[in-house]
């Protein structure tokens, strides 16, 4: 693939592994073991079988009516908040824990930002009897208490991350910290396409089912698997290259990943990573992040949290850097008002993650016969005090 992950683990420029010493022999392992486990005929049974029967997929691709004469376009939306736990987050988790059954792992670690990973990892070990620590930064426990409730409902410990912004990044630094301290019987399951190889590449094949559903979806529904666009939001990038996947060497669809920029990309409280971001080395990839000129990293900003993150996956610092996908921000105030609009013309409330890849709509321009699809990352649910809290305001 002219977009994939090289033998190095390197997309272009992007990726590798910067890792501690302590952490060679786990990354090292998985290295070697990761394609030759998920490509073997058991683990793909195994893990076609729990998306089905147990996530429940396939996710629909909807036609939004409303929405899409708002717009006079044709807009579907790729429903994956109806997934088990309520985000894309479960393909993954899935994935990961029947790898680590296979590597004999016994101890369960993760970090969590917006709690849609961390409850997706807990709810994997609770399936499989394992083992759940879950990281969270101290600031995200309290702005998404709902899903804290469910990891502890779900046998999870979670450990609150109290240093730095008190968010995503920090509670991946104690993620890090703690497989150095277990490097035996742990798997860490990171949430999205970022940290050392084999990470990014792994994680990316697991939300791959995305765009290969998407694809027989719109050959039944438009008889072409081809749209004219696909937009999905960006904080690490998951969702992102779970949608794009299948579509990376065909360059007619075009792939438009949206970033928060918070209060404005110029306020000093954003996380749009490829307008402020510049080369350097974070959680084990070399990737774009935002950072000072001595290489101190900024702190990012979104309302959400699944956004706020300094950086982005290399994959997605490679497709920026070719021009394959188009990289464009939304902030926290358009994001809002995107997810108000599409519950009140839809009757579904998304994720704020997920709203600001709707909220680039206004800007897209699309034609009245093109086909975009919107990858509806998650569901609004651990968004509803801040959503309710804006829609005073929208109201009055």
């Amino acid at each position: 693939m002219k977009y994939g992950v090289d033998d190095k683990g390197y997309y272009g420029e992007f990726g590798g592994a910067f890792i501690p010493e302590m952490l060679y022999p786990n990354v090292e392992e998985l290295r070697q073991n990761y394609l030759k486990i998920i490509e073997s005929e058991d683990f793909q049974k195994e893990f076609r079988h729990l998306l089905k029967d147990y996530a429940g997929r396939p996710s629909p691709l909807y036609f939004a009516k409303r929405l899409s004469e708002q717009y006079n376009t044709n807009i579907y939306l790729k429903r994956e908040d109806l997934n088990h736990t309520g985000a894309h987050k479960i393909n993954n988790t899935v994935g990961q824990i029947l790898l680590a059954q296979r590597l004999d792992k016994k101890r369960i670690i993760a970090e969590t930002g917006a709690g849609q990973h961390g409850v997706a990892t807990a709810t994997v070990c609770a399936l499989m009897g394992l083992e759940c620590i879950v990281y969270m930064g101290e600031v995200d426990i309290k702005r998404q208490a709902p899903n804290v409730d469910k990891m502890k409902l779900l046998g999870a410990e979670v450990r609150p991350a109290t240093c730095g912004s008190k968010t995503l990044k920090d509670a991946t630094n104690e993620a890090i910290r703690d497989w150095i301290n277990n490097p035996v019987d742990t798997h860490y399951i990171i949430g999205s396409v970022v940290g050392p190889h084999p990470y990014p590449d792994m994680v990316a094949r697991f939300q791959s089912v995305i765009s290969e559903e998407m694809k027989l979806q719109l050959k039944e529904k438009i008889g072409n698997e081809n749209p004219d666009y696909i937009l999905a939001c960006v904080g690490g990038g998951s969702n992102a290259i779970g949608a794009f996947y299948h579509y990376l060497e065909n360059e007619a669809v075009k792939l438009i990943a949206v970033e928060a920029a918070g209060k404005g990309i110029d306020s000093g409280y954003s996380a749009a990573t490829t307008v402020l971001g510049k080369p350097g080395i974070i959680h084990g990839s070399n990737t774009l992040l935002m950072q000072t000129d001595d290489g101190q990293i900024i702190e990012p900003h979104s309302i959400s949290a699944g956004l706020d993150y300094p950086g982005i996956g290399p994959v997605h610092a490679h497709l920026m850097k070719t021009g394959r996908a188009q990289f464009v921000s939304i902030t926290d105030d358009e994001a809002v008002h995107s997810a108000i609009r599409l519950s009140r013309l839809e009757g579904i409330i998304p994720a704020l993650e997920s709203a600001h890849a709707l909220a680039y709509l206004d800007k897209l321009n699309a034609k009245e016969d093109e086909n975009v699809v919107v990858n509806l990352s998650g569901r609004g649910d651990k968004d509803m005090e801040i959503l309710i809290e804006e829609l005073r305001n929208w109201d009055n």
